[in-house]
């Protein structure tokens, strides 16, 4: 009686970690894969950057928190902070769509390179929620994808691609750039 008990218990536990197996096989194997071409949600805008030199307190979207001096001609080492507006189109002064707020640093010291962490913070009636957006921004490249990895509200979890292309660049004072983010999971 025992014994049969016995093989009874072990067929039924064969048959669950088979099923197991199965089910966790079919789970991995079903991953998602991303038509390049098709993202589900694509935006262009403009970010504006106004470095504070001392004089523009009003007007200044972003300051240098770290600037070592004598480490090469590219700024390298230099950490900015910003709090920018994000518009539809170039003008500085146009209703904004949205805060792009973190920071950068330039990491090269040979040519010049920053590495770019922030978000893209929406409250408009459009948009509300957030992009997370991170990555090197080669500067001397006509184009540069930073990776989106995630956001919040109409942004849950995306993953895409922000690409930037410098529109205008007037020294250390100011800079525009065009951003062409393309969403491919939302």
């Amino acid at each position: 009686m025992a014994s049969l008990v016995e093989k009874q218990l072990l067929k039924s536990l064969f048959s669950f970690f088979l099923l197991v197996l199965l089910f966790s096989d079919t789970v991995f194997s079903s991953r998602k894969t991303f038509d390049q071409r098709k993202p589900c949600k694509h935006f262009s805008f403009y970010f504006h950057d106004i470095l504070y030199d001392g004089d523009n307190v009003a007007n200044a979207t972003s300051a240098a928190i770290v600037s070592p001096p004598g480490l090469g001609n590219f700024k390298f080492g230099k950490f900015v902070i910003f709090d920018g507006p994000i518009t539809m189109d170039k003008n500085y002064l146009s209703e904004p769509l949205a805060r792009a707020q973190g920071f950068y640093f330039y990491d090269m010291k040979m040519d010049f390179n920053a590495w770019f962490c922030y978000t893209l913070v929406f409250n408009s009636t459009q948009h509300k929620g957030t992009l997370n957006i991170m990555g090197a921004d080669l500067m001397m490249e006509p184009t540069r994808d930073l990776s989106v990895v995630g956001g919040t509200g109409d942004f849950f979890m995306a993953r895409g691609i922000a690409t930037f292309v410098t529109d205008i660049f007037q020294g250390a004072k100011y800079f525009r750039v065009k951003m062409d983010v393309k969403l491919y999971e939302c």
